[in-house]
């Protein structure tokens, strides 16, 4: 992996960044292509937001995205450029938190703070045989307390590496190599025959469903599009007219939803094509959603915060995966030229 044994804490950030939420294998070509593209971090910082977002594009979690440019603007402006060599400095970077900067505070700059991610998590839980549920608050002190314990103090960034790996690759959470494993005989949880039972976890998390339904409106040759500023799931990347309902609708209650319905009621408007339903999942939420395509013969009112663009002039702007889905098999090409 390209940030393996990196000293550079502008890439250890950015890698760390990027995988937070997301797998190795798909967060590694976004990795380079934000070093290429951002080789230091004043480039990042002065670069057009919407450019950084079309980079991220399919990432997902794109608060992740909007505090790596925050992050990128202090430590352009407050620290010139440097980036800030303290656990406390990174701490108080917009996005990172105790993992993050304890990965960039001991990788880059040596200094002895325990990296505690779902990997050391594991194998703190199984060799100390921990029954208190990892996700809980007496469970967090007690592994971060004993990774602390644990730290080798003058080669943090060594034995953070170490652990880490040894988590992913050898004390696995399914199948772990308990036979071939050297640290059998000060494993408690292998010792009490609990390896498969650790580490606990009390939460479950409640999935949520959502129905969303986009009106792709044509007039002439230009669509209408608008940014999505709620503090909500994709902030900042770009959308259709959307209707959003709790449950699903059939193809008449669509036609019958406010503004769709009085902008169907003006002559030379149609319906041209009503896509199939398509699902995105979310860590915490289920998203169901169709494409509704209407032709228009005039300009259509949709609000001062709609913009018109061409199929062309999409690849400027980013969109959900969910919306890129459905226009790659409409055969529109969103790289950017």
């Amino acid at each position: 992996m390209p940030w393996k044994g990196e000293k550079d804490p502008y890439k250890i950030w950015l890698s760390e960044i990027i995988l937070q939420q997301t797998r190795v294998g798909q967060g590694w070509n976004y990795y380079l292509k934000f070093i290429n593209t951002f080789p230091a971090v004043q480039e990042l910082a002065h670069a057009p937001e919407t450019k950084v977002f079309k980079l991220w594009e399919g990432l997902g979690y794109y608060s992740r995205c909007k505090n790596l440019i925050a992050a990128a603007k202090i430590i352009d402006k407050e620290y010139n450029g440097e980036f800030p060599a303290s656990y406390e400095k990174i701490l108080n970077l917009p996005g990172v938190g105790p993992y993050t900067a304890a990965a960039i505070a001991s990788f880059a700059f040596n200094l002895p703070f325990a990296v505690v991610d779902g990997n050391v998590l594991r194998v703190l839980a199984r060799i100390s045989g921990t029954e208190a549920p990892v996700d809980s608050a007496m469970g967090k002190t007690l592994l971060n307390n004993l990774a602390f314990e644990l730290l080798d103090k003058k080669q943090p960034g060594l034995y953070n590496q170490a652990i880490m790996d040894f988590g992913a690759m050898v004390c696995k959470p399914k199948a772990p190599a308990c036979r071939q494993c050297t640290m059998q005989k000060n494993c408690r949880a292998y010792e009490l025959g609990m390896v498969e039972r650790l580490p606990i976890k009390e939460k479950k998390i409640a999935k949520k469903r959502r129905w969303l339904y986009y009106f792709i409106i044509t007039y002439k040759t230009r669509i209408y599009i608008r940014k999505r500023t709620a503090k909500d799931i994709w902030q900042n990347l770009h959308e259709f007219l959307l209707v959003e309902k709790e449950g699903p609708l059939t193809k008449k209650d669509l036609l019958l939803q406010v503004p769709i319905k009085q902008l169907l009621k003006q002559k030379g408007a149609s319906v041209t094509q009503i896509s199939k339903l398509y699902t995105h999942q979310l860590t915490h939420q289920t998203l169901y959603g169709q494409f509704i395509e209407i032709t228009v013969d005039h300009s259509p009112n949709l609000g001062a915060d709609f913009v018109e663009v061409t199929y062309r002039d999409l690849t400027r702007y980013p969109f959900p995966k969910f919306m890129i889905t459905y226009l790659q098999e409409k055969n529109v090409n969103l790289r950017q030229h």
